[in-house]
């Protein structure tokens, strides 16, 4: 499982400082995901982030550094995108893709179980 611990690590204190959410975190998509009341909100793979977002926020996301969609079986998965580290290694630019996760995490639906 190839990910950034110091990256994880960043993310885990982010996380542990909003009030009132569960975290989870499962070995996920090649990486380590980080689950907020049950569902997927975000993930490292390698040195990226791979984000949840709302889809109708999909021309604001696009615009930003480091982004890259999520393409699987020749598909692009919307509502989910890598970031790369250029992406958010600005405390603010960080800042703005935790947000955008947990702000959809919110509404978006929990994954079946399995």
């Amino acid at each position: 499982m190839a990910y950034n611990t110091e990256l994880a690590d960043r993310v885990r204190e982010w996380l542990a400082q909003v009030n009132d959410i569960k975290i989870e975190e499962k070995r996920m998509f090649g990486g380590l995901a980080f689950l907020v009341n049950d569902k997927m909100c975000i993930n490292i793979s390698h040195d990226n982030l791979m984000c949840r977002y709302n889809p109708e926020k999909e021309e604001e996301v696009v615009e930003k550094m480091g982004f890259l969609p999520m393409i699987m079986r020749g598909k692009q998965l919307k509502e989910y995108c890598y970031v790369e580290p250029i992406g958010f290694q600005k405390p603010e630019d960080f800042e703005y893709w935790m947000k955008i996760c947990l702000d959809y995490n919110k509404i978006a639906k929990a994954s079946k179980k399995r």
